[in-house]
């Protein structure tokens, strides 16, 4: 298929001007309307309907506009891997890239290296969606998502950015104030701080002992929908909470948080996912965010790197 003759379709079907879309591809008007219709031929459908006053979009037109869209990103894609076409040079990568990622982690870890990204691509736009909540990607039209949790949607695919280790944190003065759980049994005498309708948590040591973080059967908690404001009620004394290690280390490096059960871990099996509909090529602007946040923050993690000695 003339991936030319695809351009322009997309082109009028964005403008709803063929001739407009045909002289920014450099065709005649004339030209322009005996491609479409050329192309429409090999689909066996009409695309657009024209009349002497407008043009739109054709149900059919409609269905196969993705398509289309898609095998030219596949064309630059391509072209890219091979080091040839305009994305091949470096910062050539232009569009808008529509990403979302949990508010708290973002914050944190992507807004502050956003500034260099921008510097190395300025033709690209960056349409971001930062909440806890969690969007779903093909609905929403996103190119790509962070997720911290295993990976078990088949429709989407991924590549791994960082283990997601999950902690037990107080702050000192609420431990002096209850004392510190020595057991996991102990944490149904003490207040626990969660997400709202968070599961339990299986706890588990390298001696064989289990528990549980369960909220449910806690007398008083506090339930939150934002992992930022559960760390700062949890450093203000509120109660236990379990955290990704990538939000807590500081504040655990600089003493104003206190990981509980230290000897225990979190078996939640969660990881930092970079994800993407398995509908969508990975297209030129998807691969320079993706490879740029592993270099940034995958390749060594900063919250890995503070629990090494001599950080």
């Amino acid at each position: 298929m003339d991936t030319q003759s695809l351009r322009l379709f997309v082109l009028a079907a964005e403008k709803l001007n063929i001739s407009a879309a045909g002289r920014q591809l450099g065709m005649a008007p004339a030209v322009a309307s005996a491609r479409l219709a050329k192309l429409e031929n090999t689909v066996g459908a009409d695309l657009l309907h024209r009349s002497t006053r407008k043009v739109s979009l054709s149900l059919e037109g409609a269905e196969f506009l993705p398509f289309a869209r898609e095998i030219l990103a596949q064309e630059a894609a391509a072209q890219a891997a091979l080091g040839f076409g305009p994305q091949a040079t470096r910062g050539a990568v232009s569009g808008t890239l529509r990403f979302t990622a949990p508010s708290s982690f973002a914050q944190l870890h992507i807004a502050p290296i956003l500034p260099e990204f921008l510097d190395l691509h300025p033709g690209l736009s960056l349409d971001l969606r930062l909440s806890d909540a969690s969007f779903d990607l093909i609905e929403g039209s996103f190119d790509l998502a962070l997720r911290n949790m295993a990976l078990q949607d088949t429709s989407l695919k991924g590549r791994k950015l960082a283990d997601d280790h999950r902690v037990l944190c107080a702050s000192p003065a609420y431990l002096e104030r209850f004392g510190t759980p020595r057991t996991p049994e102990d944490l149904a005498a003490h207040r626990l701080i969660a997400f709202k309708d968070q599961a339990a948590r299986k706890l588990s040591n390298s001696s064989g002992g289990e528990g549980v973080f369960d909220p449910s059967q806690t007398g008083g908690q506090l339930m939150v929908d934002d992992g930022l404001s559960q760390k700062l009620a949890t450093i203000a004394g509120a109660g236990i909470s379990i955290n990704s290690q990538w939000i807590v280390y500081s504040e655990i490096a600089d003493g104003s948080l206190v990981r509980v059960l230290p000897d225990y871990t979190v078996d939640d099996q969660s990881v930092l996912w970079l994800v993407y509909p398995k509908s969508n090529v990975l297209s030129a602007k998807v691969r320079v965010f993706m490879d740029f946040l592993l270099e940034k923050i995958g390749h060594d993690p900063v919250w890995e790197r503070c629990e090494r000695p001599g950080f």
